[in-house]
């Protein structure tokens, strides 16, 4: 697991944990032990505030499980939408010279790895498509770029040009 998820879980089970049962419970107690409505009211305002602070904090804790959740499943109609722009982006490849003839098979296995159920089984192994398909792609987008344009071997970082007068 990566240290942000742990970092999530630690602080679901801290707030989770921090107002049990019983602590309520004793602070009510106490509460009602008060002589005077001010006092009890009080108590009670803190004790309502604890828990909405606390309903707060697992809010934002929920949202950010549901955000890294989202940034790591794909829908079926993404996988679909995914599997015929692959197929165009390999065909494209192909027509620059970027994937040589006798790798359009290859292209094609690659491409037909994209089903629904085979995509699926891969996440719930823990499969990140961003990162296996997403980087590569975007290397070889990029050097197709830089090849067609003649962009090839210059740098093109922020501050890399010369400021000559």
């Amino acid at each position: 697991m990566d240290p942000y998820t742990m970092q999530l879980g630690a602080s679901f089970l801290e707030v989770a944990g921090r107002h049990s049962y019983e602590m309520i419970s004793n602070k009510m107690t106490i509460a009602k032990e008060k002589k005077k409505i001010e006092e009890q009211q009080v108590v009670y305002e803190e004790i309502i505030n604890d828990l909405m602070q606390d309903k707060l904090e697992l809010q934002s804790v929920a949202g950010e499980y549901k955000q890294l959740y989202e940034s790591l499943t794909i829908s079926d109609k993404d996988i679909e939408h995914l599997q015929s722009t692959l197929e165009s982006i390999g065909r494209i490849l192909s027509s620059n010279g970027l994937v040589p003839p006798n790798k359009d098979d290859d292209m094609q296995t690659f491409i037909e790895l994209f089903n629904k159920d085979t995509l699926k089984t891969a996440q719930l192994l823990g499969f990140n498509y961003k990162e296996a398909i997403g980087m590569p792609l975007t290397e070889v987008c990029s050097k197709l770029i830089r090849t067609k344009l003649g962009g090839e071997g210059k740098s093109h970082t922020k501050g890399s040009r010369n400021n000559k007068k």
